[in-house]
């Protein structure tokens, strides 16, 4: 199994009641509360841990990107994997992923991304998301049309890197007399392509049909069986052969010398769980974001007794294994049942939120590189 760290890179350094006095931290809570000098500090942390990621032997490091948000400072994941593609020497570089619907220059983020694998050697995996509804309207992107121009931005992307230019492109969304980047990436045809997924079935089928790696994003296992059964279908019906590599699994992960001490910093998850989660309905998923049947399948999930990521208990969220924490051994046995329940190939590690501690977070990751990585190679 592969495993790959990540981080979202939060900026956890206003005082909460602060926080509570607006209905979300995401959107409209003020920048004011932002300390660039702060922020400055934490990014260069957090790419420090990176770094010591790739020396304990993890196969790549994820990133991403959000908006409007002190849940994730990364405005841009380019940047960051341009700066992982210059500084790492081995680790794959995983973008999971670029919101393709915000953007109104697929060419120019094709290429961006080929910039990227050419400097890193080959490295980039390119992750393709269609971001939650936050990202629409702050990017004053009509929800409606964000799957259209999700698949459009895709397929424009796809052939810029496959089809030698100049041509021409015109859709419904996007229109280009000349196409003609000199920038093509080193992997051929293209870097390897990953979606992740929470509640779409659509998702799960369009990723299936082109054979791409499905990850599912903290959903719930059942759920996530189910949204892989989706994948499998549309996979085999367009001809692709399905195996363990074609899915992958986050969830946040802390190991500690002591059971104590790994609860003590699992408790900084819940801030990801929690409060950033917290908000009006349609700052998540405005109107004509989600089809009917994802937004049946969300609604199912609840109707059977689930709750939302932000009402769980830290003792809940271990029990639906969205958090694994515990000593070497316990971790290693809560992710091996997790493998052998939904066949997984891939392992995003979620290692580091809040206010965990730089000292804390290195010490997860030097335990899960030399004491349970070594396991999870051998399955």
């Amino acid at each position: 199994m592969q495993v790959y760290f990540f981080s979202e890179f939060p900026y956890h350094e206003y005082p909460d009641a602060e926080g509570d006095k607006y209905p979300s931290l995401r959107l409209t809570f003020p920048n004011r509360f932002y300390d660039p000098q702060k922020a400055h500090h934490l990014f260069h942390r957090y790419l420090d841990e990176y770094l010591y990621c790739e020396e304990m032997g993890f196969d790549g490091l994820m990133i991403n990107e959000h908006h409007n948000t002190p849940s994730c400072m990364n405005a841009t994941m380019n940047l960051i994997g341009a700066i992982l593609a210059r500084t790492t020497r081995r680790a794959k570089i995983l973008l999971l992923g670029n919101i393709l619907p915000i953007w109104d220059n697929p060419v120019r983020l094709a290429e961006e991304i080929a910039m990227l694998d050419v400097l890193s050697n080959g490295r980039i995996i390119s992750g393709f998301v269609r971001g939650i509804g936050i990202e629409s309207l702050a990017t004053n992107t009509n929800p409606v049309d964000n799957r259209e121009r999700f698949e459009e931005a895709h397929d424009l992307i796809l052939k810029t890197w496959t089809t030698p230019g100049p041509f021409r492109w015109e859709g419904r969304h996007y229109h280009f007399r000349v196409v003609n980047p000199w920038i093509v990436p080193l992997q051929k045809p293209h870097p390897p392509i990953w979606v992740p997924g929470s509640a779409s079935p659509e998702t799960a089928a369009w990723a299936g049909r082109h054979g791409y790696t499905y990850v599912g994003f903290l959903t719930p296992l059942q759920m996530t069986k189910e949204l892989f059964a989706i994948y499998r279908t549309a996979a085999t019906e367009a001809g692709h052969a399905v195996t363990e590599a074609n899915f992958g699994y986050l969830l946040c992960c802390y190991v500690a010398d002591s059971e104590a001490k790994a609860q003590e910093e699992a408790r900084h998850f819940l801030w990801r769980m929690g409060p950033t989660l917290r908000g009006p309905k349609a700052y998540f998923a405005p109107p004509g974001y989600r089809s009917r049947a994802g937004t049946e399948m969300a609604a199912r999930r609840l109707s059977g007794g689930g709750k939302p990521l932000a009402q769980q208990s830290l003792e809940e969220l271990q029990a639906n294994y969205h958090i694994v924490a515990g000593t070497p051994d316990t971790v290693l046995k809560k992710l091996k049942f997790i493998k052998d329940e939904l066949g997984i190939g891939h392992l995003i590690f979620y290692g580091q939120e809040s206010r965990m501690s730089h000292e804390a977070t290195l010490r997860s990751i030097e335990l899960f590189g030399k004491e349970v990585m070594p396991a999870l190679k051998a399955w």
